[in-house]
C-alpha cells in the first residue's frame, strides 16, 4: 500500500505540538494509531516504524512528545548528550500534560474525513508508557506497549495517586504489553508488579516476555533484533485490525 506523509501543528493546553501523519495514499477512511516515540522524539527508526504501520492501512500520528521543552522539529541524537536531554525532559513533563496531548490528538483524528474515528495507541520505551497512559482515555480502543518504562517505578512526575499503574484500573480497552527479559530499565520484579496489578484489576491484557534487550525494535545500534521486530509488527497489526475495525 502506498503511503503519504504530512505535518500538522496541533494546539494543546501547553503549546503547539508538531505531529507527523503517515497514511495511505488513497482517500478511503482508516483507523488511526497514535505512535509515541522514545525520549529522542521522531528519529529515523521511529519514522520507519510509523511507515510500516501506515502501509497496513492505518493513519499513524507521531507527536513530538516533549514539544513544550524543545524547539519545534527537535530530534535528539542516539548519543550521551541526546540521552541526557531526553531523560531530563522525561522527568520534567508531568503525565497530566501528556494526557492533554493525547486528547488534542484524539480531537484532531475525530475531525478528519480520512479517519474512521477508531483510535489505538502504540509506543516504545517511554512511548510504551505513554501508549499505556493513553488507554486511560475512554476514546482509545486498544494499546500496544513495547517495553514501557517507568510504569512499575512511578518515576514520572504527576499528582499524587495519578500515576499510570495506580490508575490502570480505569483502563477498559485491550492492552498488549511486551518486555525484553534482558532490559535493565524494567526489572523482573517490576514486570511482576505490573502483571499482578493488571491481573488484580481484571484488565483485558496480553503479556509477552521475549529474550531481548531494551530498544530491540530500534533498527539502529547493536540491540536491534530484526526477527523479533518483525514479529511485533505482525502482532500489532493483527491486534489493531481486530480492535479498531
Amino acid at each position: 500500500m502506498l503511503i503519504q506523509k504530512h505535518l500538522q501543528d496541533l494546539t494543546t493546553p501547553t503549546g503547539t505540538m508538531r505531529t507527523s501523519i503517515f497514511r495511505p495514499l488513497d482517500d478511503k477512511q482508516y483507523p488511526a494509531i497514535i505512535f509515541y516515540s522514545e525520549i529522542f522524539q521522531e528519529t529515523a527508526p521511529i519514522t520507519r516504524s510509523a511507515q510500516i504501520l501506515a502501509a497496513y492501512g492505518f493513519v499513524v500520528l507521531v507527536p513530538e512528545i516533549f514539544h513544550e521543552l524543545n524547539p519545534m522539529g527537535t530530534v535528539l541524537a542516539y548519543d550521551d548528550a541526546g540521552k541526557d536531554k531526553g531523560n531530563a525532559d522525561k522527568f520534567t513533563k508531568p503525565l497530566e500534560d501528556h494526557d492533554s496531548d493525547t486528547q488534542a490528538l484524539l480531537d484532531f483524528v475525530k475531525a478528519q474525513a480520512y479517519c474512521t474515528g477508531h483510535v489505538g495507541a502504540m509506543g516504545v520505551c517511554i512511548g510504551g508508557h505513554l501508549a499505556f497512559r493513553a488507554a486511560l482515555n475512554a476514546n482509545i480502543g486498544a494499546a500496544f506497549c513495547l517495553y514501557p518504562t517507568d510504569i512499575h517505578s512511578n518515576t514520572l512526575p504527576c499528582t499524587d495517586g495519578n500515576d499510570s499503574l495506580t490508575m490502570s484500573h480505569t483502563i477498559k480497552c485491550p492492552l498488549t504489553l511486551v518486555f525484553g527479559k534482558q532490559d535493565p530499565h524494567v526489572s523482573a520484579e517490576g514486570r511482576v508488579l505490573i502483571h499482578q496489578t493488571l491481573s488484580q484489576n481484571q484488565n483485558d491484557f496480553s503479556w509477552h516476555e521475549v529474550n531481548a534487550q531494551h530498544a530491540f525494535m530500534r533498527d539502529e545500534g547493536d540491540r536491534y533484533d530484526a526477527d523479533l521486530a518483525m514479529q511485533m509488527y505482525a502482532m500489532s497489526v493483527t491486534f489493531f485490525q481486530q480492535h479498531l475495525r
